[in-house]
């Protein structure tokens, strides 16, 4: 079994932007231009879409190595943090009582991706 997330967006094209400028996804058909993109990061699959099946706001756990290279990664290709500044775990990765190190991204529709290590 595998999932796909789909994860619901204002303006396709920031988003595309966003996902792949910043978050190193790459879209899965480059001409595609249907309202539902998807794009991939290794096995990592996620569609995004303008249609209205889904909703703003969804939270999506990503399991990644290396985190803190990972987070000055996404730093350095503009991911801005200030939006979230009472969040702690999305101004840096954050050791959690449960056992993982985490950070957490925030895109430009309010969709939240966890990324954490184990």
């Amino acid at each position: 079994m595998r999932i796909v997330p789909i994860i619901k967006c204002r303006d396709l094209a920031r988003s595309i932007a966003f996902y792949t400028e910043v978050l190193d996804f790459v879209r899965k058909d480059p001409s595609d231009t249907s309202p539902v993109i998807e794009v991939v990061h290794g096995d990592a699959e996620l569609q995004l879409t303008s249609l209205g099946e889904s909703v703003f706001g969804v939270a999506i756990n990503v399991e990644v190595t290396d985190i803190d290279a990972r987070f000055a990664l996404y730093r350095s290709r503009g991911l801005d943090p200030s939006r979230h500044p009472q969040s702690p775990v999305h101004q840096g990765p954050l050791d959690q009582s449960w056992g993982t190190r985490e950070f957490y991204v925030t895109d430009p529709d309010g969709n939240t991706l966890r990324f954490r290590q184990f």
